[in-house]
């Protein structure tokens, strides 16, 4: 559990074990997956409630996407199957757990202005609140020659993670269309994707 510090903002370690615990959580951290932050699975006979978290998170991204998670276990022991996974439940136990994090200010206060949203209406995902995003990514270490797709210029190529080769298009209502150069199919991005510039 102490390894576990390690990846929590300060004066957090307690609380989060004090849940770990009284829940019987088996917590896994994980390396980074581009389609989740974290995950939960619950408690089945013979296994105890597992949480996931993408241990290349900063520390505050950490413990808000681990917050997220514990929020889906307590809305399991709470209602069981019986409720949405972000349902209304799942949302005023989320915004109720993260409120007892955010009022020990162990945030800095940009994060908490964005938090204050997902106090209201959290969205499904850390990663569908675009603003808290943008400030969570101030606090990475700096990623040489890594963009979010918004920053840069229409037409600009760029490559993603796996090696494909776009363009970047027009922005429809939320998201950006581009074209993938070597197949000319279309894809739709969010504007906080983190892509590779490619220079020509």
């Amino acid at each position: 559990m102490q390894a576990l510090a390690a990846y929590l903002p300060e004066g957090t370690f307690e609380q989060v074990v004090q849940y770990l615990h009284q829940y019987k959580v088996h917590l896994k951290i994980t390396k980074e997956r581009k389609s989740v932050l974290g995950d939960y699975r619950n408690a089945i006979p013979g296994k105890n409630h597992r949480i996931t978290v993408n241990g290349n998170l900063n520390k505050y991204a950490f413990i808000i996407t681990l917050i997220h998670e514990l929020a889906h276990l307590l809305t399991f022991e709470k209602y069981g199957n019986r409720v949405n996974a972000h349902g209304k439940e799942w949302k005023q136990l989320y915004s109720s757990l993260l409120a007892t994090f955010v009022e020990h200010k162990i945030f800095p206060l940009d994060i908490r202005t964005a938090l204050s949203k997902s106090l209201t209406n959290p969205a499904a995902s850390s990663c569908a609140e675009e603003g808290l995003m943008r400030i969570l990514r101030k606090y990475d270490p700096e990623k040489e020659n890594l963009h979010l797709l918004e920053e840069l210029p229409n037409k600009a190529l760029f490559k993603t993670s796996d090696g494909r080769v776009f363009e970047k298009g027009e922005k429809l209502r939320k998201r950006y269309r581009c074209k993938e150069v070597k197949t000319g199919l279309v894809y739709l991005f969010s504007p906080i994707y983190e892509v590779q510039a490619v220079v020509v």
